[in-house]
């Protein structure tokens, strides 16, 4: 049978509209679009701290990355970008203290493999709270004038440090400042915060500001302190007694998950500490507050042994397995020895031993490899000792009345 040219024509034109209609009904074609909806947080919600934002996104070419921004779709508000989902969903660890308190945008934009793409958006309000607005009201600063135990230097080193002053800058408050610490080779100033002394660590865990706060040197200054969050908004964690060595960090915690006090470590990556878990010591070694230097550590403990309610311990490491400790006898005394601070070039251990009644600062000097009696260098209220990189001394300072703790502010003996 012979087909003319103009059915051949009408027979094409059918084709063509068969093929239309099979398109626009979605016959036998994949959907090219990725679809992609938030999971949390919601919308409208409030956030703050580390905030994991999450995503579900799907496509028939299949999804190669999910990527987060805030407030624009450009590189420089990228939050990061997420190859793999977890659970499903594809999580991103956002730090909001990196915007502004008040509305942001996020976007989630999901990328199939033939780099198609589609977003979504929620709103959310950021409200990070200041030091400032955790206050109790009517809390006062207070001052040397009115401490009735103002602490004090020992007259066998005034001829090298200054008469104790409180910390110059922005970070004592009228709330509690207490285990100051500066790592070796970095400008930072770690710090524990509580707004008041009077509650329970129960309250301290929910008010969103006690926790481990960091303050950079620039411009001859001491800079704002700001949070160090190790905790994802949600979860509770009261964080504390920071070591930092390197891009390593050690700190107690109490937290969601765990019985009591545990150590745990995080990782300095791109400006943030991430990647924290459980890094507890053998449990045998009962570790106290710590120093680490080389393959050293140094920490206070009331471990049976000792020569008094707390005693100076040091544990070896042997092929990544820390030892047995031994008690650092010449340290150690029947009064309570504990917060051990090392030199980096491990030639002196600066430690809290009670004096009359009261924590005091101490210092003790290797000679010849061995530790000497330690000296008596700040008395009164005086604890936690830690030395930046000029020689000034550190430590915090406990103001009582009527035998109750007030405030603890961070004081310095300045190196002279």
């Amino acid at each position: 049978m012979m087909i003319s040219n103009g059915m051949l024509r009408v027979l094409q034109c059918l084709l063509v509209l068969a093929v239309v209609l099979m398109t626009a009904a979605g016959c036998g074609s994949k959907d090219s679009t990725p679809k992609v909806s938030w999971n949390s947080p919601i919308e409208g919600g409030d956030v703050f701290g580390i905030a994991r934002l999450k995503v579900s996104a799907s496509s028939d070419e299949g999804i190669s990355e999910v990527k987060f921004y805030c407030d624009s779709v450009d590189d420089q508000h990228l939050i990061g970008t997420v190859a793999n989902p977890t659970d499903s969903l594809y999580t991103q660890l956002w730090y909001t203290t990196g915007v502004q308190n008040g509305e942001h945008v996020l976007y989630s934009l999901a990328l199939d493999a033939k780099r198609e793409s589609s977003q979504a958006s929620i709103t959310v309000n950021v409200g990070n709270r200041t030091r400032l607005e955790a206050m109790t009201a009517g809390a006062q600063k207070r001052t040397p004038e009115k401490d009735a135990h103002p602490p004090v230097l020992s007259a066998a080193f005034a001829a090298y440090w200054y008469d104790p002053v409180p910390m110059e800058g922005r970070i004592s408050t009228a709330g509690a400042e207490d285990s100051p610490f500066v790592p070796t080779g970095r400008q930072e100033f770690y710090f524990f915060f509580t707004p008041d002394t009077s509650i329970d660590a129960s309250k301290q865990l929910l008010d969103e500001v006690s926790g481990i706060w960091v303050s950079r040197w620039q411009g001859g200054q001491w800079q704002e302190p700001e949070r160090v969050w190790l905790e994802e908004n949600g979860k509770l964690a009261l964080d504390g007694c920071a070591f930092v060595s390197d891009n390593q960090m050690l700190f107690c915690s109490a937290r969601e998950g765990y019985a009591g006090m545990h150590w745990f470590s995080a990782e300095l990556e791109d400006g943030k500490w991430q990647n924290w878990q459980n890094a507890d010591f053998t449990s045998d070694l009962d570790v106290g507050e710590l120093h680490i230097l080389g393959d050293e550590l140094y920490y206070g403990s009331s471990r049976a042994g000792g020569k008094g309610s707390n005693d100076i311990w040091m544990s070896k490491r042997v092929n990544g397995v820390w030892q047995a400790p031994t008690n650092i006898a010449a340290v150690n005394t029947a009064d309570s020895e504990m917060m051990p601070f090392l030199t980096a070039d491990g030639k002196e251990m600066w430690l809290n031993r009670t004096f009359m009644g009261t924590p005091a600062v101490y210092r003790s000097k290797k000679v010849d490899g061995q530790w000497q009696t330690p000296e008596l260098v700040v008395s009164q209220f005086a604890g936690e000792p830690t030395l930046d990189w000029e020689g000034n001394l550190y430590f915090v300072h406990h103001y009582y009345e009527d035998g109750k703790m007030i405030e603890a502010d961070i004081y310095v003996c300045y190196r002279k």
